[in-house]
């Protein structure tokens, strides 16, 4: 060996001969850094889908998100058909293992992003929905849902997470009213309207929703019936009136004409249903149904009233008819009504009285004169302030 001779260096060359260890070393170095970009990339590659994504989502119009959503079909290849066949048998056989394969829902294969993202999307189409309702008239509101039946079940998904915050469900509070009078005979002071005849309870919920509150009266009267006497016991019918038929309680109507006979009906109930711009016609439409001493219950939404208590909507239910028996609003966010339809008797006294103090074509006049504001602007813009949600 040379004196200037070094294990791994070479003068000629200029190069420098590592070790296996030095490579190793240089080679794993390497490798953590291939690493790192990469996953630098992978970061960045999802934070712009992540960006893409929630630009999609707010460029997304209400009109949009409600259209149609029918899957289309997706034509098969003759290999996939060709399985179906050799399946067929199989499939037939145990129906059970094909329920089974049913796919899972898509929320669950979503990130958590997308997830909110969707709930926000979910919000703003029930707040669309719920606009639609209030801005046009039964007719048009009706025509709606039947052209897009989905648009029920969406605004009624999202109706059932509002009522989740509520302190208190007005339907609960027309449940309980039937309980609490159903203790007293029927026709009694205090107790339920029943039929002339038959004291039969024969309520109509006009705009039901999913028709919760027949289930509730349902279910009280067949477990009151079980344990009253066959003397007590009561006689009872719930019909059920909205846009779609949602369950087999539920008959398909506008509410301004709905399929039952005139005075057919003990209590007619609107719960937060007056959503129409032309919602004075359901309550011309609930006199009708009405029996004599029958009882109309209403319950709406406080900021509604452009008087903050209703007054206004009062005077207009009595120029209809209707007599005002009581208004409860303490509750912060409900205000609830009852009035009831008084019997020819009563009427033509109040007119004779009416007449004696000189006021019977003064309240006439009034009564022409509603109508014909009604004809100009209709009762939904100023009568009653319809119920839009803030958009965020």
């Amino acid at each position: 060996m040379a004196l200037f001779d070094v294990e791994g260096w070479d003068i000629k060359t200029k190069n420098i001969a590592f070790d296996n260890k030095t490579k190793k070393s240089k080679e794993r170095k390497k490798n953590k850094n291939r690493k790192t970009d990469k996953l630098t990339r992978e970061q960045k590659l999802k934070e712009e889908t992540e960006a893409e994504l929630k630009e999609q989502v707010e460029d997304i119009s209400p009109e949009e998100l409600v259209a149609d959503k029918t899957p289309k079909k997706v034509e098969k290849s003759g290999r996939e058909e060709t399985n179906n066949k050799k399946r067929k048998h199989d499939e037939s056989s145990a129906p059970e293992q094909r329920k089974a394969k049913v796919e899972q829902p898509t929320r669950k294969q979503l990130t958590p992003l997308q997830q909110k993202m969707m709930a926000k999307l979910t919000g703003s189409r029930f707040r669309w929905i719920n606009e639609q309702l209030y801005t046009i008239s039964s007719e048009e509101a009706l025509k709606l849902v039947k052209e897009q039946p989905q648009l029920f079940d969406e605004y009624h998904d999202g109706f059932r997470s509002q009522v989740q915050t509520w302190p208190e469900n007005p339907v609960d509070v027309f449940v309980d009213q039937i309980r609490f009078r159903c203790m007293k005979p029927v026709n009694a002071p205090g107790g339920l309207p029943g039929l002339k005849d038959s004291k039969e309870i024969v309520v109509a919920d006009m705009g039901c929703g999913e028709a919760q509150l027949a289930l509730e009266i349902n279910n009280f009267f067949k477990s009151y019936n079980k344990k009253a006497k066959k003397s007590l016991k009561r006689r009872h019918k719930v019909h059920s009136f909205d846009l779609k038929k949602a369950n087999e309680r539920i008959t398909v109507a506008d509410i301004r004409n709905v399929p039952l006979p005139d005075e057919s009906c003990t209590i007619v109930v609107f719960c937060l249903a007056l959503m129409g711009t032309n919602f004075l016609d359901f309550i011309k439409e609930a006199y009708r149904i009405l029996a004599p001493r029958g009882e109309l219950w209403i319950a709406e939404i406080k900021s509604r009233f452009g008087d903050g208590r209703g007054n206004e909507f009062v005077d207009a239910l009595k120029l209809m008819g209707f007599f005002h028996k009581r208004t409860f609003d303490e509750n912060k966010m409900f205000t609830r009504f009852e009035f009831f339809k008084p019997p020819g008797e009563i009427i033509e006294e109040r007119r004779q009285k009416l007449e004696r103090r000189q006021k019977f074509v003064e309240v006439e006049t009034e009564k022409e004169e509603l109508e014909k504001k009604r004809k100009k602007i209709a009762e939904g813009k100023w009568l009653l302030k319809p119920c839009i949600y803030k958009r965020r």
